[in-house]
């Protein structure tokens, strides 16, 4: 490795790494800051660009800050504490800005207020590795390293709640007195509002003496233990608890509309559950329902903003690639007492189903979909009758890309003029960019 280069950063690419350029190749640098000189490894070499890590800062941006993290640097779970916070909310305005131009050929009439905080302690699911590593003393709990496949060797999180960084060194000394720890390469975290959950992967049987020792650990720290012998589907409580409390339940509250939400630890929820809230409050105030719509949320989910806009609207109808999800949103609504809603499995990556297709027009739709975005959404809307096409779309999306490429199906081929659009920094200290856009329909 050259550990002796030193260069000049110009810019950020869309990974929050500096870029440099240097006899005509172009080389991407891990925590550099436009502006900056830096002394930097090189990481890797190819014919055309360089990735590299920055070792030594001879010139520092004034947008420089001291991570907050001591394993900053190696972990893998955060990219950006070197940059102050409201630059990373710049950065990302900025990629989704470079989005929609440069790959839709499109531009928003209104750039939206971005939606951020808080930068600490926000992240409320979280997937850590467990591993076996003699060398460094025993079981590691974590994420991985930076661009590796090895664990951090992780003694606290400042981007997890305080309580759950506590339990890692507590967790690590746990599942080492189990039966076979090396074969326990998994645990998922899912923090509600009143309880969290670990739901732990294993490969083999658990012991008598291992349910012991988890139920013991659970009771201690006031965690609820949830066990996961093989697929999603064999997810289980390892105890049972009092199903008429309900603070015993897992669920996080919604309450500007007077709503609780249930989950399970393996559903798919927002990982930061203040600035969900604020998402849904910026996402029903775009799409402006109406107490006589019929409002179609694709992408349902378990009914996080299904729910909210049936407090506005006279229906909602939620559709969901999975079954799971679908049942859950259903069971939420019928929990809050909700019953002008309907929820259909429906994989939106093939088509709208006929529940959308053959029903009477829907006036609004809201559109939340995962990273592969809502192509095939946005072909069957432009090849819908005019009458049949929404008013007014808000789009909720996790990749500024196919955003982009969804934003030009719907300007160029749909009728529809990109009113608005703007970041949602959902995951802090991180390139990780949420946005929201809203189209209206031009007649």
């Amino acid at each position: 490795m050259n550990t002796n280069n030193i260069l000049q950063i110009e810019s950020l690419d869309q990974d929050g790494r500096g870029v440099a350029r240097q006899d005509s190749k172009v080389i991407f640098v891990q925590g550099a800051l436009p502006g900056e000189t830096v002394g930097v490894t090189t990481l890797r070499k190819k014919p055309s660009y360089e990735i590299a890590r920055t070792e030594q800062v001879f010139k520092a941006s004034s947008l420089r800050v001291k991570p907050q993290c001591p394993h900053y640097g190696v972990c893998g779970g955060c990219s950006m504490q070197h940059i102050d916070a409201a630059a990373q909310v710049a950065f990302k305005q900025r990629v989704l800005e470079d989005a929609l131009h440069h790959i839709g050929g499109v531009k928003a009439a209104q750039i939206l207020t971005p939606i951020h905080g808080p930068y600490w302690g926000y992240r409320h699911r979280a997937r850590l590795t467990v591993k076996l590593v003699d060398k460094k003393g025993g079981i590691l709990v974590g994420f991985h390293e930076k661009k590796s496949g090895y664990v951090a060797d992780m003694k606290q999180c400042e981007v997890l709640p305080r309580h759950v960084s506590d339990l890692l060194v507590p967790t690590r000394r746990l599942i080492e007195t189990l039966s076979r720890p090396n074969r326990m390469p998994q645990i998922e975290v899912a923090v509600g509002d009143t309880q969290t959950a670990f739901v732990l992967r294993h490969m083999e049987p658990l012991t008598d003496q291992d349910k012991r020792l988890l139920k013991e650990f659970g009771h201690l720290h006031g965690v609820t233990w949830w066990l996961q012998p093989a697929g999603p589907d064999s997810v289980h409580l390892l105890e049972t608890p009092d199903t008429a409390d309900a603070s015993n339940q897992l669920a996080y509250a919604l309450p500007a509309y007077d709503l609780r939400m249930p989950f399970k630890p393996t559903d798919f929820t927002q990982v930061n559950p203040k600035i969900n809230q604020v998402l849904i409050a910026r996402a029903l105030g775009l799409l402006e329902p109406k107490s006589s719509d019929r409002i179609l949320d694709l992408f349902c989910g378990l009914g996080n903003f299904s729910l909210p806009l049936a407090r506005h609207a006279a229906f909602v109808l939620g559709v969901e690639g999975s079954l799971s999800l679908t049942r859950q949103a259903q069971h939420n609504a019928q929990l809050q007492g909700i019953f002008h809603t309907e929820f259909v499995v429906g994989n939106l990556f093939e088509g709208l189903p006929a529940s959308v297709t053959e029903a009477p027009a829907f006036d609004r739709w809201l559109i939340d979909p995962p990273r592969d975005g809502a192509l095939v959404v946005c072909e069957a809307l432009a090849a819908m009758p005019l009458n049949k096409r929404p008013k007014r779309i808000v789009y909720v999306s996790c990749n500024p890309a196919t955003l982009a490429r969804d934003a030009a199906i719907l300007v160029t081929q749909s009728q529809y003029k990109l009113e608005a659009a703007g970041v949602i920094n959902m995951f802090p200290h991180t390139a990780h960019v949420e946005s929201m856009a809203v189209f209206n329909l031009v007649e």
